[in-house]
């Protein structure tokens, strides 16, 4: 259960800048429940900026609690729980059921399942008679809740309507409905992860999403393993980036520092492009790192940078198979290996390996291999499309697949400081991995 931090109402400044939900103390009880993009910027509007709604409780709140979600549209469904759990007396404008928008799954012709809004829960009849029913809510602000369904709609098509055309509709053609001849039983499947995502469930579909992911892939059933992948990342960017939450004063510093970042990656990726003589645009980059002890405990590291940042839901861990001896440059063999054996990942436009000539080799030997092995065209493009480079930090060089190599110092600041993010991330992921296995050993032995 969700527990919120409390600061005392002089500490605002201790507050995050982060989206999330917030709440007022008075007296050991909560008496106002809100959500905020920032929530330090507004709960700071709410004390020095207060609205009449706000002068009738804001001088006895004596405590300020927060609870992160990371998310906007996480936060519009953690306040709508919330809000529900503890009733707080000055959300009282919206305690009325005619106030509160409910998300409605119902069930429409020939028992598929449709979704529409509702201001009143157990009233919602198709064909005058009662249907069968499912009511998530409540949610205070409407226009956030049909923005958040929309964003959803792109990951999970549905219905907005009992009946479907005999054709396909318009819906149909921009991918947001499931058309007039669906798979019902993976679209009741989809609705049910809906349903969880409204709920606040969001980890649970995602395991879950992975886990079907992983049977496809083990079946090599690889283009239905690629849906199901690409519906993860569009599910994580949606709850981590989509602006669903209307924000009463919009930060300029924000928008400027979104632009800016913006443009650095795309100098970035220009100047990358130049280096490497790559004629294709970049957003992924693989970098790869080994970390063992003469061959013990040996694992392998795979981090993920897109546009130029740590995208952490990509990384994976590798414990190499290979029989225990020290030899680095067949474990990386390994780990390429087997990363190229799973066209449902994404392949990358760059693989970064930390190494010399020998580790550059073995990538460029492992790409090759795995061309021999590949059926589908799509993923024989993409993996030809692979530059493998390598980071030499001994000669302190950076080495290109089918170019010559270039000193560090030589390479602009912004490639350079990329290309030692991504290997210091790989070798830290690396270690971190390895010595969890050790200490794991090590217990073991003293159990």
């Amino acid at each position: 259960m969700e527990k919120f931090k409390l600061v005392p109402k002089d500490r605002i400044n201790k507050l995050p800048k982060t989206a999330g939900v917030y709440c007022f103390w008075v007296q050991n009880e909560i008496i106002y429940i809100g959500k905020a993009i920032n929530i330090k910027e507004r709960v700071k509007n709410h004390f020095f900026q207060p609205t009449y709604k706000d002068n009738l409780y804001i001088q006895k709140v004596e405590k300020i609690g927060f609870i992160e979600t990371g998310s906007e549209i996480g936060a519009l469904v953690l306040e709508a729980k919330l809000i529900k759990q503890y009733q707080p007396k000055f959300n009282a404008v919206w305690r009325d059921d005619k106030n509160y928008f409910y998300v409605a799954i119902a069930e429409g012709k020939n028992r598929i399942p449709y979704v529409s809004i509702t201001h009143q829960p157990n009233k919602l009849n198709v064909k005058g008679q009662r249907s069968n029913v499912v009511y998530i809510g409540p949610f205070v602000e409407g226009n956030s809740l049909k923005k958040t369904l929309k964003i959803l709609r792109k990951v999970f098509p549905f219905y907005t309507s009992a009946k479907h055309p005999d054709k396909k509709c318009t819906w149909c053609h921009l991918n947001l409905c499931p058309g007039p001849n669906p798979d019902l039983q993976e679209y009741k499947k989809n609705m049910k992860k809906l349903a969880l995502i409204l709920r606040g469930k969001r980890k649970t579909v995602l395991y879950s999403l992975k886990k079907e992911m992983q049977t496809l892939s083990k079946e090599h059933k690889f283009e239905d393993a690629l849906i199901l992948r690409d519906k993860i990342q569009a599910l994580e960017q949606v709850m981590s980036h989509a602006n669903v939450i209307r924000q009463e004063n919009t930060n300029l510093a924000t928008v400027k520092q979104g632009l800016f970042l913006l443009k650095s990656w795309e100098k970035t990726e220009k100047l990358l492009q130049g280096i490497l003589h790559y004629k294709n645009p970049i957003s992924k980059t693989e970098c790869y790192d080994i970390s063992n002890i003469q061959g013990t405990q040996a694992v392998g590291s795979m981090v993920v940078f897109v546009n130029g940042k740590p995208d952490k839901s990509q990384y994976k861990k590798f414990r190499i198979r290979m029989e225990n001896k020290p030899n680095d440059i067949a474990m990386l063999g390994e780990v390429l290996a087997r990363r190229l054996a799973h066209p449902e990942w994404g392949y990358p436009e760059i693989m970064l390996i930390d190494g010399g000539i020998a580790q550059l080799n073995v990538g460029i030997k492992s790409k090759n291999k795995s061309l021999e092995n590949i059926t589908a065209a799509k993923f024989s493009r993409e993996v030809k499309n692979i530059k493998i480079i390598s980071i030499a930090k001994g000669k302190e060089e950076l080495l290109i697949e089918g170019s010559p190599k270039i000193p560090l110092k030589n390479l602009p600041q912004e490639i350079y400081n990329l290309i030692v993010h991504l290997d210091d991330e790989a070798h830290r992921f690396a270690i971190s991995y390895h010595k969890l296995l050790r200490s794991k050993n090590v217990m073991g032995r003293n159990a």
